[in-house]
């Protein structure tokens, strides 16, 4: 039978989602739980050159591990990861038995001398050495092979497939791994570490324990799934397998201990697992921030959002490039239109005028008797945002969004006309006034928030007051986001505050010179 080790990188990996921010006491209880269910492999955090906090999972020299690991449980392997270039190796002190036992080094395709040099020096300092290229389906069967053989003459303990996309199919994998078994030195043994965009780490998982080899294979998990995106293998799920199909090795108990206790709450604010923006990375072959932030703008479809991602430079796949994927996000958006005869008929219409702009917060229904009360008494030029409301007249519809349009059924209304913004003339026929999207976007996050973009616009048109309703800014519940229901989206507590920080940041500097006025309560930070 196979020797098979589970390595548990909740305090790691998991870190991603709350930034290793658990607290002195969690850690210590989530390790001691891990170490009561009998698990063999414990990832402690990362070694950072950074200055330490005792809660959190970082740490910068082994006797901080030291402190939370006294007494080492016998039996168990303790570890920490490396990711090359956040410590020198040279800093890390000889290991002598009573902190860590090994140290993983994670390194880029490009960085392979620098990593050899550096897994070099921590094998002299006498740990054992896990040696993790990142994005494994990014090298050639070629580089593949001849990073083994450089890792045959290193020798390390342990040599790793990172599925760093989640992308592994059952044969993609096997390929992989007999690439590995028949080559890698016997006695090295063989890692996986796969996340979880595909929803493949537990079954690739199950075909690692059916294959019969000599060599011991470590597969990673984390309590919950707990890791950046979709997530990673949940430990419980393949202990509970491998309790009932190879031999009752582990206590499952103490690591639903871990979820009660501590990840159940860390979940409720910043969820992980398996979404669409993950599902579109795994797929374009890109890192998975690419897609998380084109989804988060909530103005393009699916199909869009992969013809951006397919437009990334393959060089920049890999790594993570905010301003590469904004300027990508833009042009996609900017089309280019002469809307000087649009802002000449709209400026006639709005002269001496003030203007009422509806956006599709939950406060359109729950405060319409005061919306139609201000209507009726100021008689402004009312503008809906990207939808159009069920019982408020409505003068002008803007839409800047061809995510929200997709979602509109077509106006009947002949009295409501359309502005849109020029990205989107190309998906509309019949009469509307079209105008530039590139001159109405902001600076920064949320640059081409909708309503701060038609405000942009009315600043054009001379309006000097501008009164809003129904922009409630986010709350973490989804129901609570807007009266529309499949415009809900459920958002954790660190996207809220972003969000209302952002949009805020935009309506005040869009509206610099005109006055606003909220006529219902907005948690925008104006």
């Amino acid at each position: 039978m196979n020797e098979i080790l589970i390595l548990d990188c909740t305090l790691r990996d998991g870190g991603y989602i709350n930034n290793w921010n658990f607290g002195k006491k969690a850690i210590r209880d989530i390790i001691f739980n891990l170490e009561r269910s009998g698990l063999d492999i414990i990832e402690r955090g990362f070694l950072q050159d950074k200055p330490y906090n005792s809660d959190i999972a970082l740490f910068n020299n082994v006797d901080q591990i030291a402190q939370l690991i006294t007494p080492k449980k016998q039996g168990v392997l303790y570890v920490a990861m490396i990711a090359l270039g956040d410590i020198e190796p040279e800093k890390i002190k000889p290991y002598d038995g009573t902190s860590i036992d090994g140290i993983r080094l994670t390194f880029h395709k490009e960085d392979w001398k620098p990593a050899k040099i550096a897994a070099e020096i921590l094998i002299d300092k006498g740990y054992k050495v896990f040696v993790q290229p990142v994005g494994t389906t990014t090298y050639s069967d070629t580089e593949f092979l001849s990073l083994i053989e450089e890792v045959n003459k290193l020798h390390p303990y342990a040599f790793y497939l990172v599925d760093t996309l989640g992308k592994l199919y059952r044969n993609d994998l096997l390929r992989l791994f007999f690439m590995v078994e028949n080559n890698l030195l016997p006695d090295i043994c063989v890692g996986l570490h796969s996340h979880n965009n595909l929803q493949l780490s537990f079954s690739n998982a199950q075909e690692l324990l059916r294959i019969n080899v000599k060599r011991p294979i470590i597969l990673d998990t984390s309590v919950f799934g707990m890791g950046r995106g979709a997530g990673n293998l949940p430990t419980e799920l393949l202990a509970k397998f491998m309790n009932e199909n190879i031999a009752p090795k582990y206590q499952v108990t103490p690591l639903l201990t871990i979820v009660d206790r501590y990840l159940n709450a860390i979940y409720a604010r910043t969820p992980w697992g398996y979404s669409a923006p993950y599902f579109l990375a795994s797929t374009s072959d890109c890192h998975p921030n690419y897609a998380t932030y084109l989804m988060n703008k909530e103005t393009l479809g699916v199909e869009d959002i992969s013809k951006i991602l397919n437009d990334i430079p393959e060089e920049h796949r890999g790594l993570y490039h905010e301003d590469l994927v904004e300027r990508l996000y833009l042009e996609f958006q900017n089309h280019k239109v002469d809307d000087n005869n649009v802002y000449r008929q709209l400026s006639i219409e709005l002269r001496g005028r003030t203007a009422l702009l509806l956006a599709p917060g939950r406060s359109i229904q729950t405060c319409n008797k005061e919306i139609q009360d201000y209507i009726k008494k100021n008689q402004p030029v009312v503008f809906s945002v990207n939808f159009v409301p069920q019982n408020i007249p409505t003068d002008f519809l803007f839409i800047s969004n061809l995510k929200r349009l997709e979602m509109l059924s077509p106006v009947q209304n002949e009295d409501i006309k359309i502005i849109v913004t020029s990205n989107l003339k190309d998906h509309l026929v019949g009469d509307y006034l079209c105008v530039d999207y590139a001159n109405l976007l902001g600076e920064g996050r949320e640059a081409d928030n909708a309503g701060a973009m038609l405000i942009r616009m009315l600043e054009k048109c001379k309006v000097k007051l501008i009164s809003l309703a129904g922009f409630d800014g986010f709350h973490s519940g989804a129901e609570d986001n807007y009266y529309i229901n499949n415009l809900q989206r459920r958002l954790d507590s660190l996207e809220v505050q972003q969000k209302n920080e952002d949009i805020g940041r935009q309506l005040r500097q869009a509206s610099l010179h005109l006055n606003l006025n909220f006529i219902t309560e907005t948690k925008y930070l104006l």
